[in-house]
């Protein structure tokens, strides 16, 4: 016994009749015959009941039929899947991201890949710099999203886009974009910012904008969740610097005066991860990262 014979007999017992059944299946009458009556032998059981003028179920064939036609579409469904998966439209990913993408990258990448590959379920992880590359290294993460490339030999990793750095401060403090000429300015400020003391590139980067403009700053408060920070310097807590896509937050009392420096934005993934899936999600990607490299430019641009 066979799918074929299986698929052969399902239509017999809609049909109920071996020349149309036949002519819809692609084989002999007499082909088809054989088939249902191997079908009998094989299971010791009588499947029709065969007159000269019709054919009708047998209370046998009428449990099979309700039972096999079940499993068939089972069997198509789990073929579907198969063939989904191979195509890399269905499965599951986990996607590591830095808190500075939830207001404009990640929301863009998600409603892409909604469009694009509608079974594709979406895991989010929210990962500290110190253990992004574990958890791709251990399986637990599939494609990450971080402010810089991948160390470890075994991942790649490719740049999207550069977005610039802010300064961060309350909307009632007397420096906007007009008149800001140099961080030197807030030297004596209040700062809130993640750990100057963690050895990231991030903080590398953090350190390299206030080495340029020669001081040290004043970090009131540490924390590396860039909303919380957002939220402490509207209650006027202090100023931050953060990447310029916060903005995107529109979160009130707050007000971003663009920086020179740049902070750059990076996937990373395992080198040996042939999965289509994640060949599928790198294409939207690459696609949403054009649009923002657009809005970048734009801002250069009109500053």
């Amino acid at each position: 016994m066979d799918l074929q014979q299986i698929k052969f007999f399902l239509e017999l017992s809609k049909e109920l009749h071996f020349g149309n059944t036949s002519e819809k299946v692609f084989i002999t009458q007499s082909a088809l015959s054989r088939q249902i009556k191997a079908l009998e032998e094989e299971l010791g059981v009588t499947l029709f009941e065969r007159t000269k003028r019709s054919v009708k179920l047998t209370a046998a064939g009428q449990f099979l039929r309700e039972r096999w036609q079940r499993l068939v579409e089972d069997i198509n469904s789990i073929h579907k899947q198969a063939q989904q998966i191979h195509e890399g439209t269905y499965g599951a990913i986990s996607i590591g991201y830095p808190g500075s993408i939830v207001y404009g990258f990640l929301p863009e990448l998600l409603i892409h890949i909604h469009q694009n590959i509608p079974h594709l379920k979406v895991e989010l992880i929210e990962p500290t710099d110190i253990t992004f590359e574990h958890l791709l290294l251990n399986y637990q993460m599939d494609l990450g999203f971080r402010r810089e490339p991948g160390v470890n030999p075994t991942l790649r990793s490719t740049c999207l886009y550069s977005e610039s750095f802010a300064l961060i401060v309350p909307a009632s403090h007397q420096l906007n974009q007009e008149n800001f000429t140099s961080l030197a300015e807030l030297k004596d400020e209040k700062f809130i910012l993640s750990g100057l003391h963690h050895n990231t590139f991030y903080v590398q980067s953090l350190n390299a904008i206030f080495q340029e403009y020669q001081f040290s700053p004043n970090v009131y408060i540490e924390s590396d969740f860039g909303a919380t920070i957002l939220s402490l310097v509207a209650r006027g807590l202090g100023v931050s610097i953060l990447p310029g896509s916060y903005a995107f937050s529109a979160q009130p009392g707050i007000r971003f005066i663009q920086l020179p420096q740049k902070a750059s934005l990076y996937a990373i993934w395992r080198k040996d991860d042939n999965n289509p899936m994640l060949k599928n999600v790198m294409h939207l990607v690459h696609l949403v990262s054009e649009k923002f490299k657009l809005l970048e430019d734009q801002v250069v641009n009109n500053s």
